[in-house]
Order: structure tokens, then C-alpha cells, then sequence
């Protein structure tokens, strides 16, 4: 396990204005740490979302500081935030994301294309990515030919393809039956065990926590419980028995 790869601290995000002012995060702090996987839990309307977006420098926190692969984002200007998005972070969604005109490979290989990376090199960690998440077979096809599960995949190849320092990852089962779900999180699950890598999930399905290293609970805009996660406990009950 690693140092943290993100770190917030004391974040508070202020919605609105006057009478109709939320108040969606009130003094939150969260680490995610290189070769973890984390979930993020609790109802809607605890301020999940808020948090994966300041998290991601899509949202400016009101106070509190967002630390990304040791860059503090406090005063940064929107074109240092997209220069951290493009070089750190990767997103998957609930609803995929993808441009229905553009092949697994073509969606993909976009994410290099925006770095500025030249073609041949960016199609080659294109097809590298797919094969990664189990789609070798579908690198020429359209979303309108995968199904929900694979397209959940190229997302994934999508977000990992420029090697980022943290995957976030909102309801990324949601939308998926429930074998669908098992397999993406399988494939978050390995690739959080890369040692400079966190991934952190948003989820409120309890089914995902058997593949958690790390759990933190929020509630009302405030982090109210964290505590390691079955994959951790498994890991460490490994290494407690030691050698057989």
C-alpha cells in the first residue's frame, strides 16, 4: 500500500444562494491511497456527488484544499484544474460517456488525443487498455453493438488509458444486472492493486463491499465513519496466518 494519491482537508461546498442555500459538504476529509479501492457510501442527497466532483476539480470547494498527486489545487486557475484532470485523474460514470460515432477504440484513444499525444503511439495504449479490461475482440466496434457491461468497459479503458493517479468512479454499477456489476468491479478491484493508484467508487450497493480495501460512510455533507474494507481485512488476515 501506498501514500495517498488524493488528499482532501476540511473541504466545504456551499449550493445556492439565500433561502434556497445548501450546505452539501461541511468540513470533509478524505484520503485515497495508491493501491486501494475505495467506496464512498451513503443515501442520496449525502453529498456523495458533491464530493467525487471537488474531488475530480470540477467543482471549487467554498474552503478546504484538494491535493492531487501532491499538486495543491488552492488558487489554481481553470486551466491549471483541466491540466490535472487530463494528467491525473480518471472519471467513469454511471452512464458511460461514450460518443456513439466513434469505435471502443476511437472513445478511448480520445483521451490521448486531448493530451495532445500523436496518433499511432495513443491507438497502440488504446488497444492496450481495451485487452486490459477483456475487450480485445471489440476494439472496431460501435456502443450500439456492446452491451451495457462492455460499454461500462471501454469507459474503464478510457480512464485508465492515460495512466492516472486516481480512477473516480460514480454508480459505476447502477445501470448494470447485478453479474454485469461483479464483473466491473472486479476490474477496478485489479486495477487498484497498481501501487500508485487509488480508485475510489461512489456507491450506495452494498453488494460492492467485498471489494473494498477502505470504506468511508458520509451522511448529511460529513464523513461519519471509515473503516477498512472486506478485501483489506481478508488481506490482512492473509498476512497475520503467514506461510503455510
Amino acid at each position: 500500500m501506498s501514500g495517498a494519491v488524493l488528499e482532501a482537508n476540511q473541504i466545504r461546498k456551499v449550493l445556492g444562494h439565500g433561502a434556497g442555500q445548501v450546505h452539501a459538504l461541511r468540513g470533509v476529509d478524505l484520503a485515497l491511497r495508491g493501491g486501494e479501492l475505495t467506496l464512498l457510501m451513503g443515501p442520496s442527497g449525502s453529498g456523495k456527488t458533491t464530493l467525487l466532483s471537488v474531488l475530480g476539480c470540477m467543482l471549487t470547494p467554498t474552503s478546504g484544499t484538494v491535493s492531487i498527486a501532491g499538486h495543491d489545487t488552492a488558487n489554481a486557475d481553470a486551466e491549471t484544474l483541466a491540466r490535472l484532470r487530463r494528467n491525473h485523474i480518471g472519471f467513469i460514470f454511471q452512464s458511460y460517456h461514450l460518443f456513439p460515432t466513434l469505435t471502443a477504440s476511437e472513445n478511448v484513444q480520445l483521451a490521448l488525443d486531448l493530451r495532445g499525444e500523436p496518433s499511432a503511439p495513443a491507438r497502440v495504449r488504446a488497444h492496450a487498455a481495451l485487452t486490459q479490461v477483456g475487450l480485445a475482440h471489440k476494439v472496431g466496434s460501435f456502443p450500439r453493438e456492446m452491451s451495457g457491461g462492455e460499454q461500462q468497459r471501454v469507459a474503464i479503458a478510457r480512464a485508465i488509458v492515460s495512466n492516472p493517479s486516481a480512477i473516480l468512479a460514480d454508480e459505476p454499477t447502477a445501470a448494470l444486472d447485478s453479474e454485469n456489476g461483479q464483473a466491473i468491479m472486479a476490474i477496478l478491484a485489479e486495477i487498484a492493486q497498481e501501487p500508485g493508484r487509488g480508485v475510489l467508487v461512489v456507491t450506495h450497493d452494498a453488494r460492492l463491499l467485498p471489494y473494498a480495501d477502505r470504506i468511508h460512510r458520509i451522511e448529511d455533507g460529513l464523513i461519519v465513519g471509515v473503516e477498512a474494507g472486506q478485501a483489506r481485512k481478508a488481506e490482512l488476515r492473509a498476512a497475520a496466518a503467514g506461510p503455510r
